[in-house]
């Protein structure tokens, strides 16, 4: 699984050092961190593309991002394609946990679902709040789900 900063720099070593070493870096510098992790989707024809963020903010001094995409040629119903996004931060917030503990971060799984019930991508709502509330993370839809619907979007398109 690749991943690289906003810049398009590639990391070298595996997520989970790549994270660790971030964190150690911002608290060395006095900073306070909390991670956000989201993933957001874009069909285009036969193809999805979708993008993986893991968002480190700041207290009061901004953030930075590492980004994973990813594309597949699977059809996929709306419900589904989002249950995938949710799926996918979920992977990787589930394998970040236990260091994000350690350090005693702030974790936050946001999934690019509206809360509106006139869009499409409500009908995943319920079952997409239940599955990330149910392994024990902090869960964000929209308006408050910024790394997947900003983040992880501009990454996607």
């Amino acid at each position: 699984m690749t991943w690289r900063k906003f810049s398009g720099e590639v990391l070298r070593t595996p997520i989970i050092e790549e994270v660790e070493h971030a964190i150690e870096r911002e608290c060395a510098l006095g900073n306070k961190l909390k991670v956000c992790i989201g993933t957001d989707s874009q069909v285009k024809g036969e193809i999805t593309d979708f993008a993986t963020v893991i968002v480190f903010l700041r207290e009061q001094r901004g953030g930075f991002m590492f980004i994973h995409q990813e594309r597949t040629t699977k059809k996929m119903s709306i419900k589904e394609r989002m249950l995938n996004e949710v799926q996918k931060s979920i992977d990787i917030a589930y394998h970040l946990c236990d260091l994000l503990d350690v350090y005693d971060v702030d974790l936050e799984v946001h999934a690019d679902i509206n809360t509106n019930p006139m869009f499409k991508s409500n009908q995943a709502l319920h079952e997409a709040m239940g599955y990330i509330l149910g392994m024990g993370f902090v869960f964000k839809a929209k308006p408050e789900a910024f790394a997947s619907s900003y983040c992880a979007n501009k990454m996607v398109q």
